[in-house]
């Protein structure tokens, strides 16, 4: 089943002689459940293309239908709301609430839906980030392997249609790096979520599904890595 569908989606900055064509007439589709992985050189379009599928940025034409959503469709309210709902962002510097416990981190998009927290799912998650011991440190009481835990429970928690990863491991040390791209993997298999990771690293890349490679603004190779 298509989860997420991108038709001729081009991005420019600018005008004019000055225009910046950030992305090009790109197109590709992804199933549930697919884990997959999107490198390119710096200023390639790749993380240009990220915020566009997570509703981040506008782009200049073409369409992003998030489970049949067209979300840019959407006035900026209803985009914000299924936002929270229905993609779970993972940044590369974690992006936490400096206030808020690890457990209302987490738990945010949730809360501001006002939706009760299912409390086993939240175990469940807990458990599986190794943060049962944290629920109840701030942000500055973690190592930056915790932090990039919480982001990812935080992505998780409301289970989105879509995860997309920007560089999640940009910031660790290779141990950290390891366990997070495992932890990744792990909720792709057990919960069926369909991740979607900007990196520059071939080597995480290829334990992807499937590997886009960006060139220019538009998708120079799209193979499949394990069918």
């Amino acid at each position: 089943m298509t989860i997420l569908q991108i038709n001729h989606l081009s991005k420019s900055y600018g005008k004019g002689d000055t225009a910046v064509k950030a992305l090009d007439d790109v197109s590709f589709s992804v199933n549930k459940g697919e884990f997959v992985a999107i490198i390119g050189p710096s200023g390639s379009g790749k993380s240009t293309l990220l915020h566009l599928l997570g509703g981040v940025d506008r782009p200049t034409s073409g369409q992003v239908l998030v489970d049949n959503t067209d979300i840019y469709q959407l006035n900026e309210t209803q985009l914000a709301i299924f936002r929270r709902r229905q993609i779970g962002l993972i940044y590369q510097f974690y992006n936490l609430i400096p206030v808020l416990t690890v457990e209302e981190n987490i738990t945010l998009p949730l809360l501001l839906d006002q939706h009760k927290v299912d409390k086993k799912q939240f175990k469940d998650v807990i458990e599986k980030l190794g943060l049962e011991k944290r629920i109840n440190h701030l942000p500055n009481q973690l190592s930056g392997g915790q932090q990039q835990r919480v982001s990812i429970g935080r992505a998780l928690i409301s289970n989105p249609a879509i995860m997309l990863a920007d560089e999640p491991t940009g910031n660790l040390d290779s141990k950290n790096s390891k366990e997070i791209i495992e932890l990744l993997k792990l909720f792709n298999k057990m919960y069926n979520q369909t991740l979607i990771m900007i990196t520059h690293d071939e080597r995480i890349a290829l334990q992807a599904d499937r590997v886009i490679s960006i060139e220019d603004g538009r998708i120079a190779k799209d193979e499949v890595i394990r069918p």
